[in-house]
């Protein structure tokens, strides 16, 4: 096993523990209504679960290209030769 993967199982196995010992029922305050009885389980799992796949947005790849110079060339406007030189490039060249 790597070091990966024992780090995810010992954090799952404490988040697990931190879970089943936070099982009292607290009252939760919405923005409207009356507040209502609900297990702290049910609360740091919403919030957990809601800060993972937040964190798997925000740090997902970008899209990548497989080759810069093929996109250049997609929005290229000129289409005469790269290889062909201006005469003053070539005086300078030479």
């Amino acid at each position: 096993m790597s070091g990966k993967s024992i780090t995810i199982i010992a954090l799952t196995a404490l988040l697990t523990l931190f879970l089943t010992v936070n099982n009292d029922a607290v009252e939760f305050n919405f923005i409207i209504g009356q507040p209502v009885e609900v297990s702290k389980l049910v609360v740091i799992g919403i919030c957990i679960l809601i800060g993972f796949i937040l964190g798997f947005i925000a740090g997902r790849p970008r899209k990548t290209y497989s080759s810069y110079n093929d996109e250049i060339e997609k929005d290229d406007i000129d289409t005469k030769p790269k290889n062909t030189l201006s005469d003053e490039d070539r005086e300078y060249i030479s």
